[in-house]
């Protein structure tokens, strides 16, 4: 009682909370304000990045769906008009007029052509919107004369989409030619103006064009582009997008000029350094089409370093006016402080339950509340052994009881260790418990690793033994992945292990070349919260436990380091390497257990491939089953013939 009250007295105050906050606060200001502001920089910065790239990529989207909903459309206006005109090949006046009518209703079509074999070859040609453009009509017959090759491609079953502007000189307007395969040898076509796609594919800090799979650009905001017939597949980043499996894709691309500038433009920028850009492509289907979009890297961020000079303004005013006023509120501070500092001696003393009262609204009403949710999760943590079960029943995950979990359960022990300890004392005396501990640690620490990595719970230490579980307070989403992972993890108990004995010295006494036995079970189990008020852990319990434990047991008379039980194999004998071992009559069971050595993982190349590998790896021979000792009333099991 004496020592409670001791620990609760006030300690003697030499200088004013006023005065040390001044002095501290003037410190950090001086010191941290530099830091704060860069910070708050870089996350601004993130989060711009963040929302230009999402941008970018949502008007790439956008971009990509015109484009291919004016492609989709220009090939099925132009196959209505050519089913129809082959249908009414004998009479001449209704082709007429319905050729009229459909160029009527599309003015952005200039001609549409096909050839079906035993008939003659049909160019129709929109006269109107060839004089409007002030373009010579007879330019689309040259023009598609030149396409013998293309239209011999569209019969063996290919669909090119092709730029036609260069081949109508004198003319502004973009012009694109979709080729396509008609009926079963034969190929049709369609010229139309993507003027409306360069409008719009160039509105905007965002920008985007079109290229085919060839790398040839076919729609940009500059014409100049479209009708010098510029071909971008030099480019490494063009060249990436056209070797790519990918339908869409983006990424920030670094390069001497903009991919987005006439040629003309790039040389004088080409000595101005590297440019980048937020780039993101989408694959189209018609035609194997590539919508690109970009923003400069540049623009995004030009408004940031305006930002942060006013930030810092702001900061230091801010800041100067709160160190006048700390002084005359210091008393309103000074109050809960001395209760958060005796409590906070308590705490020191293993006393987590506290009674604080909030202490208002402000920053220490603030600082008291965190501070009971410490301490209630303190008091939490020192009832489980398991840090992350801890935690997770503090979030309220894990509910109090017990519940049923097909789970897989792992065991592992070291072998000869009692001979081991015995090796230490004799060689180090009294030193002897330290450094097996230490020696262990680094064990325990690779194997939990391992465990970790792989969603898996350690459940407990059973001295050299580890216990541990999948399937139960994480899960990978089915018992299938859950046991993939148990039998991984101690696959890369075997590697890390295989590490660290290579890394030891034979003559290091106190650091011995190390060898386990794992035994892995799965089946359905209760996991809960055992224990007492005082004292809680998160474990598993049933009948597969046991049997995993047992298994375990059977690694050394069998001379294999990792054994799986038959349900085990059930859900990854597909994944891994195995061979059968000897079944097992277990007691308390009906039927022989049937159990396997792990090899390796299927496919795998690298490392083992037979048990005789594996037992190699491991520096031990075959056993003689016929010699094993077999008590079945001492040992609980006995080895049969299969």
């Amino acid at each position: 009682m004496n020592n409670q009250n001791q620990s609760t007295e006030p300690m003697a105050v030499r200088f004013s909370i006023g005065a040390k906050l001044i002095i501290i606060i003037s410190f950090i200001v001086i010191l941290s304000l530099g830091s704060i502001t860069a910070l708050v920089s870089w996350l601004v910065q993130e989060d711009l990045r963040v929302s230009a790239e999402e941008n970018n990529f949502e008007k790439n989207r956008q971009s990509a769906q015109e484009a291919e909903m004016t492609l989709t459309n220009m090939m099925a206006h132009a196959r209505i008009l050519i089913k129809t005109i082959s249908a009414l090949e004998e009479r001449s006046a209704l082709m007429r007029d319905t050729t009229d009518f459909f160029f009527l209703e599309n003015p952005q079509i200039a001609a549409v052509f096909y050839i079906i074999p035993g008939r003659p070859e049909q160019l129709l040609v929109n006269r109107h919107f060839f004089i409007s453009k002030e373009v010579d009509v007879d330019l689309a017959a040259s023009w598609f004369d030149s396409q013998r090759g293309a239209l011999g491609r569209a019969i063996r079953g290919e669909t090119m989409l092709l730029n036609a502007a260069p081949h109508f000189t004198g003319s502004a307007i973009p012009v694109l030619a979709l080729i396509f395969p008609w009926q079963s040898s034969g190929a049709g076509g369609v010229l139309f103006s993507s003027e409306i796609l360069n409008q719009n594919f160039g509105f905007g800090t965002n920008q985007s064009y079109m290229i085919n799979s060839d790398g040839d650009i076919l729609s940009h905001a500059d014409f100049s582009l479209v009708r010098s017939a510029v071909n971008l597949s030099s480019q490494d980043y063009i060249r990436s997008i056209l070797e790519s499996p990918q339908r869409s894709r983006q990424q920030l691309v670094e390069s001497e000029f903009k991919l987005l500038q006439s040629e003309s433009a790039a040389d004088g920028a080409a000595g101005g350094g590297v440019i980048r850009q937020f780039m993101a492509f989408t694959r189209l289907k018609t035609a194997g089409a590539i919508v690109i979009t970009s923003i400069e890297y540049d623009k995004v961020f030009e408004g940031i370093a305006a930002t942060t000079r006013r930030n810092i303004y702001l900061t230091i005013a801010v800041l100067s006016v709160s160190i006048i006023f700390i002084w005359f509120f210091s008393k309103t501070i000074s109050v809960p402080l001395k209760a958060l500092s005796i409590v906070a001696r308590n705490v020191e003393g293993g006393a987590f339950e506290m009674d604080l009262k909030p202490a208002g609204n402000d920053e220490i009403g603030v600082l008291t509340n965190s501070f009971k949710k410490m301490c209630a999760a303190l008091h939490i943590f020192g009832r489980f052994t398991n840090k992350d079960i801890a935690v997770k029943a503090m979030r309220g995950e894990i509910k109090p009881g017990g519940l049923p979990k097909n789970a897989t359960i792992f065991f592992s022990d070291i072998r000869g260790f009692t001979a081991k300890s015995e090796n230490f004392t004799k060689a180090y005396g009294d030193a002897a418990s330290d450094l097996i501990v230490h020696w262990l640690n680094n064990y325990f620490s690779k194997m939990v690793e391992c465990v970790e990595k792989t969603n898996g719970v350690v459940d407990k230490y059973i001295g050299d033994a580890v216990m541990a579980h999948w399937g139960t307070a994480y899960s990978d989403g089915s018992p299938e992945k859950d046991a993939f992972n148990c039998v991984k993890a101690a696959l890369m108990m075997r590697k890390a292990l295989y590490e660290m004995n290579n890394e030891r010295h034979p003559s290091d006494l106190s650091n011995p070349a190390i060898q386990i036995g794992c035994g892995i079970n799965s089946g359905i189990v209760t996991a809960g919260q055992l224990g007492s008020d005082m004292r809680m852990e998160y474990t598993v319990i049933g009948d597969p436990v046991n049997l995993a434990s047992r298994i375990e047991s059977l690694t050394k008379p069998l001379a294999v380091d990792i054994l799986i039980s038959e349900d085990t194999w059930r859900l990854t004998g597909d994944k891994f390497i195995t061979e059968e071992m000897p079944s097992v009559t277990v007691k308390g069971k009906e039927n022989p257990v049937r159990l396997f050595a792990v090899v390796n993982f299927k496919g795998r190349d690298k490392g083992p491939q037979t048990i005789s590998d594996v037992r190699k790896l491991l520096g031990v021979n075959a056993p003689d089953i016929s010699k094993v000792d077999v008590n079945e009333d001492e040992k609980k099991y006995k080895i049969g013939e299969g």
